[in-house]
């Protein structure tokens, strides 16, 4: 028997690349359930030493200072006895860790202490609660949560005129959050890099989104999934086409996007809407839901925008977009303003 060639045979050659992939898939496995269980016993550890502080200083008065000199001690100590973080700021995120969710099973699984460390930073319990279903529900890695709340996403809610978001704020209470019906206005893309007074022209603005379609996406929303720019679409001899196409991996449609730089026509609704009907015709395939129509516009009249989308029965929408990141008092002056006149 000649043992010079110990290669794998060609017949085994998809039996050897099967062996790989299921390898592969038990290590991967295997990794985030190890991850996950150090980062569930890290959150635990932390929320007891929240709570051992709690009740140690304050006998479990939650409306106590923080600022006494326990938590100095305690820093200085710690640090001399167990090494590095016990800084004051560590110790007092644990301690208002604890404090914001005294009940532990309230605490989600899904959420790391890094998750946990951004929503600490947010006092208002309703607000801290949304970004907290968001993060669960939308599977957010830390860095996509704390875009959400430094672009002010639960404030941008509450301003918008959406019935959609109107009635995700009311769920989030309830436990039933669906932020697949979120439809932020404005949208902030900073990240884009111009001015305040945006881009020179629209085609500008496509490549630029197209340069940082990741960013896009991330502010766009949880399930989108880039198809194509400038999607040609023929009827006999006139040509059109769409600025950006995307695919809703969790709403299972086609999500249609034209980028405009002044106030959306009626002329732009009707094209969008000749857009919408092509795919529902052309394109769909049987288990896909109609697709869905943006026109995104850096000037918005919402009266205007409500006579020109009367009468359409497409899923047609159009919302504003900014070039800069909204001014958290602002937003909270303009929250204020709408409370004390309802």
């Amino acid at each position: 028997m000649d043992n010079k060639d110990k290669s794998i045979r060609p017949s085994k050659d998809n039996e050897y690349s099967k062996l790989i992939t299921e390898i592969g898939g038990i290590f991967t496995s295997g990794k985030q359930k190890a991850y996950s269980q150090v980062n569930s016993t890290l959150v635990e550890t932390y929320w007891k030493i929240g709570k051992r502080i709690v009740e140690f200083e304050q006998a479990g008065n939650e409306k106590a200072e923080y600022g006494t000199e326990l938590l100095d001690k305690l820093s200085h100590d710690l640090f001399r006895i167990y090494g590095k973080g016990f800084s004051r700021r560590n110790l007092l995120d644990m301690r208002r860790f604890f404090v914001y969710y005294p009940i532990w099973r309230t605490v989600s699984a899904k959420l790391s202490w890094s998750h946990y460390n951004a929503l600490l930073s947010i006092q208002d319990n309703l607000e801290r609660l949304f970004y907290e279903k968001l993060g669960i529900k939308d599977n957010l890695s830390v860095r996509e949560l704390e875009r959400q709340i430094n672009t002010s996403l639960y404030e941008r809610l509450i301003l918008s005129k959406s019935e959609a978001n109107t009635k995700v704020l009311k769920e989030i209470k309830n436990n039933n959050f669906n932020s697949d019906v979120i439809v932020k206005d404005p949208y902030v893309f900073e990240f884009l890099g111009f001015p305040d007074s945006g881009p020179s022209s629209e085609k500008d603005l496509e490549q630029s989104i197209v340069d940082n379609l990741q960013m896009f996406i991330l502010e766009m929303g949880k399930g989108f999934s880039f198809i194509s720019r400038q999607y040609r679409i023929s009827l006999g001899t006139n040509h059109f086409y769409i600025d950006l196409v995307f695919y809703h991996r969790i709403l299972k449609c086609f999500i249609l996007i034209d980028l405009k730089l002044d106030k959306v026509g009626y002329a732009d609704i009707g094209q969008m809407n000749l857009y919408l009907n092509y795919f529902k015709k052309e394109e769909n395939q049987q288990d896909d839901n109609l697709p869905i129509g943006i026109v995104l516009t850096a000037k918005k009249n919402e009266v205007e925008a409500e006579y020109a989308l009367g009468g359409i029965s497409n899923n047609l929408f159009i919302a504003k977009y900014e070039m800069y990141l909204p001014k958290k008092e602002v937003l909270e002056d303009k929250i204020r303003e709408i409370i004390e006149n309802s």
